[in-house]
């Protein structure tokens, strides 16, 4: 009998194109792949070490499924993924239940460690090179069969001060676009109508091997592919936001007007201490001219509240640019102090209660926003994606093109015929509830 692996794959979507590979390679030779991992005789659990929360998520599920092995109900629990890849020792020596540590450079050793540790009982902690971790291979898709994520990038170069990631995936280092448009007619052979373009800056893209930015060509390229209906890009910088990819989102059909934009913060002081660029004059210039040449288009954004030094005045200017630019989409988390990072050891930390209570109001701010745009949705006919069913709802519920899958709003919907999962539907919207629209499928 086959052994049966499971995987809790948490983080980003980065991390579980990781995942997604990882399990091919088990799956080819001769593992069985269970989908609950409670079930499973070997439990991989490929973590997220970004910051403080996701590090707690991942410890709790770790020792979630060491205690099913202290209970006999499963054999091994191994740890993968950014928190084992940034906390090598640690790991080890604080949860010595786990039977293997392994970093991201010996994701390929998985198979070999696995037997490992069924041949002699004994730990293994196994790491190598970040470069080591490939890119390429076989996958087992893990969404929902009609979308995908399709990562273009390895790593970060940006190195703004408040992030771990350069020091856990390393130097940013694109895919070569032949590779990345080969995947992505594979994908698409196999019924995955949405593409979702991932990588730490997907604007980069190119730069390492090519000299300049080639994420405009790279969407033009997949947007040629028979069977894609929507292509969405993810994590775009603001300083690489050229013309030449805002007008291919505006011209190309495929490519959904949905632009994801991370600018953490608006103050100019602030960015400069955050190691990014530009202020609040440039951003709005830049959201103005992206309006301008794409209309309807939804800005989504991710925001840092309480980075050490921000002064009241400077929280205030961010609030108040949160009104004025009204963004369809927007998260705001309160600053995380992340150890190897310039700014764990800035002066002027600010506590954390009032880090998130900052954040809090921003978040309270855009809900006002949300209510407010979701108004005018009201009447409008969308086109949705089917996701499923809500048995307790007793209605179908979906996506448009202007939420992206796992991190925005559904649409909850009726309809008089039966839809299968990945189906594509008119609704027409007469109710909000909260950041979800609600409606009825239109012929």
């Amino acid at each position: 009998m086959a052994t049966r692996v499971g995987m809790v794959s948490l983080g980003c979507p980065k991390n579980q194109v990781d995942a997604e590979h990882m399990l091919f390679n088990l799956k080819k030779e001769g593992f069985e792949i269970v989908s609950d991992a409670a079930l499973a005789d070997v439990v991989i659990v490929n973590t997220c070490g970004f910051i403080e929360s996701a590090k707690q998520e991942a410890i709790d599920t770790i020792l979630e499924f060491c205690t099913l092995k202290q209970e006999g109900r499963i054999k091994a629990v191994i740890a993968t993924g950014c928190l084992a890849e940034r906390y090598r020792d640690e790991m080890k020596n604080e949860i010595p239940e786990l039977d293997a540590v392994i970093g991201l450079g010996a994701n390929d050793q998985l198979v070999d460690i696995i037997r490992q540790i069924y041949c002699d009982g004994k730990p293994v902690c196994a790491y190598g090179a970040k470069t080591d971790l490939s890119m390429e291979g076989g996958r087992i898709i893990s969404t929902e069969p009609f979308y995908a994520y399709i990562k273009i990038a390895e790593g970060c170069s940006n190195c703004c001060t408040y992030c771990a990631i350069p020091a856990i995936r390393g130097k940013f280092r694109s895919r070569k676009m032949e590779d990345i448009v080969s995947e992505a007619r594979w994908l698409a052979e196999n019924g995955v109508t949405e593409l979702v373009v991932v990588a730490q800056d997907t604007t980069r893209y190119g730069e390492d091997i090519y000299g300049k930015s080639m994420l405009p060509e790279l969407l033009r390229q997949l947007c040629q592919i028979d069977g894609f209906k929507w292509i969405r890009t993810l994590y775009c910088y603001p300083e690489r936001i050229t013309d030449e990819l805002i007008d291919t989102i505006a011209s190309e059909e495929k490519l959904v007007k949905y632009l994801d934009m991370p600018i953490q913060h608006c103050n100019g002081e602030i960015l400069k201490a955050m190691n990014r660029q530009g202020d609040r004059k440039y951003l709005t210039e830049l959201i103005a001219k992206i309006r301008a040449k794409i209309p309807d288009v939804i800005l989504r954004t991710t925001l840092i509240a309480g980075f050490p030094g921000e002064t009241e005045e400077q929280f205030e200017e961010l609030c108040e640019f949160v009104k004025e630019i009204q963004f369809e989409r927007l998260g705001c988390f309160a600053f995380s102090p992340e150890e190897g990072t310039k700014a764990y050891d800035m002066p002027d930390q600010i506590h954390l209660k009032t880090r998130e209570h900052r954040a809090e109001i921003i978040m309270e701010e855009q809900m006002i926003i949300s209510d407010r745009l979701n108004e005018k949705c009201m009447g409008k006919t969308f086109e949705v994606v089917c996701e499923g069913f809500d048995r307790y709802a007793e209605c179908y519920y979906g996506r448009s093109a202007a939420d992206a899958p796992e991190i925005d709003g559904k649409i909850f919907f009726d309809s008089d015929k039966k839809l299968r999962t990945g189906e594509y539907v008119k609704v027409l919207v007469d109710d909000t509830l909260d950041y979800d629209l609600i409606g009825s499928r239109v012929d």
